[in-house]
């Protein structure tokens, strides 16, 4: 309840007695289970400056299972990326390493574009 004044710093003030400050703080989306997620794997160029990048979208879940997928994938692949806004982003073209790999983890996977 110490940080609570943080909480309303919208709200200057009501002379209503009943007044109840409601926060709208909105809770992440559990993350699916593996044999749930249905995973979109692509090729981009896309204003990349024609570098090329394997794009993985349709995960639904926390930040940070995102992030620990992100990383198993760029492990495995030996590259860089990153992870946000639910997608993953790894550099170069690994779509059919990166759909094994999922496949691996038993997500279920499709190719999209090609």
């Amino acid at each position: 309840m110490a940080n609570d004044w943080k909480d309303r710093l919208g709200t200057v003030y009501s002379t209503n007695p009943d007044f109840h400050y409601e926060s709208d703080s909105e809770g992440e989306a559990e993350t699916l289970p593996s044999q749930q997620q249905k995973l979109v794997v692509q090729l981009d160029r896309k204003q990349r400056k024609g570098k090329s990048v394997t794009l993985i979208t349709g995960f639904v879940g926390k930040d940070e299972d995102l992030k620990t997928l992100a990383k198993i994938l760029k492990t495995k692949c030996g590259v860089g990326g990153t992870s946000k806004e639910g997608e993953i982003l790894i550099q170069g073209d690994f779509c059919n390493k990166v759909i094994e790999i999922l496949k691996s983890e038993n997500y279920k996977v499709k190719r999209s574009g090609g």
